[in-house]
């Protein structure tokens, strides 16, 4: 595709620079992180390499090689696909059916650390995936190195990964454009007799048309009672009128999973209803004028917790009001209450404002940038409020 916008390849060799040189400041040998399929980022991030059914891993040592550890049937794939060409096939990082492969002569941990300059038996591992790493990785590793100190470094790919290049910011604002397109399309086909799944099909059908590589994040679409769900899939429920409809939509670009959230009403809402949408779109616009560099993570999130409380929603607040994005559409660092960081400039969130009601709930989302003097909010969708369709 000509003028694909991607991650270029010199990118990938400056994120493992920067990876080696923090493994060198906190005194490790190596570093490796761990992908799975639903959650590949961490390898993906360093080797362009997005796992099918098996585990990924890249291998960072000091010195600033590296390697590409994969499982026994994604050997070639890899080899087509990833950035990296130190290239080998670990057991370790089988499927989880979890074949013998008895004809299998595999690499070991050994022989890929080697490839990087790292030998002995007393070293020290970092984990950057700590969350990914699988049992059967992290057995292998304490099998080949018994006397290995193999600690946590998930910090490292916080760091790594919470300031965007402009790259990173290009392939998130494609994935935005995307996702307005669909959001468009689904709205369009919205109609009483429709189901969930029926409208998720339109998006895939348009995100993939328009040079998406994949869902961001699996998309749904809820109608009323559903929508009270934080987290859930669509089902062959039929939309009726009068129904508060819940979209989430989403665009995957070279790995980056931008998403758009907002309610959509089948006919005229009532003030009951309208009472709590509207608050959740309020306190969606006033996240939205808060972010900006410099100030404490923490601040926005107290404010907006006090807020639901003031205005008597605090049995309705589930979470909020930010959460990082990029590579995987929910990634670190979240802005909690609890939250220890500086906003900079170019970190990437999602402000996602979500209530749940007693029989319905809504949220509305979309990404943000943030910027000295505020974010730049990276969808105008939510601009146009609540949409109520007319039956």
């Amino acid at each position: 595709m000509a003028n694909r916008i991607c991650i270029p390849d010199y990118e990938y060799k400056e994120r493992i620079a920067k990876a080696a040189k923090l493994v060198r400041e906190r005194g490790l040998d190596l570093m490796l992180v761990v992908s799975t399929e639903s959650d590949y980022a961490n390898a993906r991030y360093f080797s362009g390499f997005w796992p099918l059914f098996e585990r990924a891993g890249v291998a960072i040592s000091a010195t600033g090689e590296a390697a590409l550890l994969v499982g026994p049937e994604c050997n070639i794939f890899a080899k087509d696909f990833g950035k990296i060409d130190n290239i080998f096939t670990l057991k370790e990082f089988r499927e989880s059916a979890d074949p013998s492969y008895p004809e299998l002569k595999p690499d070991t941990f050994v022989d890929a650390f080697k490839s990087i300059g790292v030998t002995g038996k007393k070293i020290k591992i970092g984990l950057g995936s700590y969350v990914e790493c699988t049992l059967p990785i992290l057995d292998g590793l304490k099998e080949y190195y018994p006397e290995a100190e193999i600690v946590v470094c998930n910090d490292i790919m916080v760091e790594l990964r919470q300031i965007k290049s402009e790259n990173e910011i290009a392939c998130i604002r494609e994935g935005f454009r995307i996702v307005n397109l669909a959001t468009d399309e689904v709205i369009k086909n919205l109609r009483p007799g429709v189901t969930e799944l029926e409208m998720v099909g339109i998006a895939q059908r348009v995100i993939y048309e328009n040079g998406a590589e994949y869902e961001g994040l699996p998309m749904y679409v809820f109608s009323e009672a559903s929508t009270r769900h934080a987290i859930s899939r669509s089902s062959y429920r039929k939309i009726e009128k009068g129904n508060v409809v819940q979209l989430n939509l989403s665009a995957k670009i070279d790995g980056y999973s931008p998403a758009l959230g907002l309610p959509v009403i089948m006919g005229k809402l009532d003030a009951e209803r309208r009472r709590y949408i509207d608050f959740c779109y309020e306190m969606h616009k006033w996240t939205e004028r808060e972010l900006k560099a410099g100030i404490p993570a923490n601040k926005i999130p107290k404010e907006f917790y006090q807020k639901f409380i003031d205005a008597g929603f605090k049995d309705n607040y589930v979470y909020g009001p930010c959460h990082g994005t990029g590579m995987i559409e929910v990634e670190a660092p979240w802005m909690e209450t609890s939250s220890d960081y500086i906003l900079q400039e170019n970190m990437a969130f999602q402000i996602d404002t979500f209530i749940s009601g007693p029989t319905f709930g809504t949220r509305w989302e979309t990404g943000a940038i943030i910027k000295k003097d505020g974010c730049e909010v990276m969808s105008d969708y939510l601009k146009k409020g609540l949409i109520e369709l007319d039956f």
